[in-house]
């Protein structure tokens, strides 16, 4: 069963609010952080004494115990206002996403963020499923060399050099005991070509596992357990990115040291697939020759807006759960374009 939820939530700031509800997810304002769970006290006065003319009202400082005891009566108020309901193209994009996931007969996970726009919108469908992260791990990684080095805690000139331990099978083989790389090449590699061991070598150099799980836990991705045993969220990825782009992982200079890096890369067949040539989706993707697809990415092209789209698929599969994410993809562009 394709579980989607539905949540109020708009970008103010630095902040999003996801709200589930039943069907569709809805944006709504949240300045106090991510994901801040928002409730309404409704106090009507019903069944509270009313005071009565001529009746003098009860005082702590009033020697006059002719008063009637109790609470003060309170003035009622108005109900909570009613959520806004989706737009209709909204729900038709909701129904079409689940029609897609079912047709696949594949574990697929969708989470979508619009982050502008006064009907901005999101939606969750099976967004909260554990999935296996692939090399997804290597995003919060590079969000944390993006903020050290915003921070000045780093710099991309720092030199980090490999140990034999560090070693995993990937794109590049010049690996060397003692051998040393800056920063810059270690992440150019770990975030454009996906490289394993310059991403292991980060992951060391940040303090290891429990570092970047405790890092990503704090940035809103507390559903994960990146790296091991590597699995995810679709939610959380999305958490990530929307953390990122709204600033709040240290703003412009994370941006713009961060986002070149995953931008155009060796492996653009999923959520960039979806697109116009011409529109810029930051992305890191995640798979393995079992099948397992994932992509997460923020699209900065959109006519209304940046969006944030997460896709994790489990299909059996490498192409076919590339197709998945380039279907999805498109459909959410033409919905997307609809809004300009």
């Amino acid at each position: 069963m394709h579980r989607t939820t539905r949540s109020t939530a708009r970008v103010a700031g630095v902040a999003v609010a996801l709200i589930a509800v039943i069907g569709v997810v809805t944006l709504s304002t949240a300045k106090a952080g991510m994901l801040e769970h928002r409730g309404v006290d409704d106090i009507t006065g019903a069944g509270l004494p009313a005071a009565t003319a001529g009746t003098p009202a009860a005082s702590a400082a009033s020697d006059d115990y002719s008063a009637p005891l109790g609470p003060p009566a309170r003035e009622a108020q108005p109900p909570p206002a009613q959520p806004t309901p989706p737009p209709a193209a909204f729900v038709a994009l909701s129904n079409d996403l689940n029609s897609i996931v079912a047709a696949t007969g594949a574990h697929v996970g969708i989470s979508l963020v619009e982050l502008a726009g006064t009907d901005a919108e999101a939606l969750s469908i099976n967004g909260g499923d554990s999935f296996y992260a692939a090399s997804e791990y290597k995003l919060p990684v590079l969000e944390y060399n993006a903020e050290m080095i915003a921070a000045g805690q780093a710099s991309p000139d720092d030199q980090i050099c490999f140990q034999d331990g560090d070693y995993i099978d990937g794109w590049f083989d010049d690996y060397t005991s003692g051998a040393c790389f800056s920063r810059q090449e270690l992440a150019t590699r770990a975030a454009h070509y996906s490289d394993n061991t310059a991403a292991h070598m980060l992951l060391r150099d940040m303090g290891g596992t429990a570092a970047l799980n405790a890092w990503a836990k704090a940035a809103g991705a507390g559903g994960s357990s990146f790296f091991e045993p590597n699995t995810t969220t679709p939610d959380d990825l999305a958490h990530l990115w929307v953390a990122e782009q709204s600033g709040e992982l240290g703003g412009t200079q994370t941006q713009g040291w961060l986002y070149p890096l995953l931008t155009h890369t060796v492996l653009e067949a999923g959520i960039p697939a979806g697109v116009p040539s011409n529109v810029t989706v930051v992305h890191k993707t995640g798979s393995l020759d079992t099948g397992v697809q994932n992509d997460a990415a923020v699209v900065l092209g959109g006519p209304a807006g940046a969006y944030v789209l997460v896709v994790m698929t489990d299909s059996g599969s490498w192409s076919g759960g590339l197709q998945i994410i380039a279907d999805i993809s498109s459909r959410v562009w033409a919905y997307e374009s609809s809004r300009s």
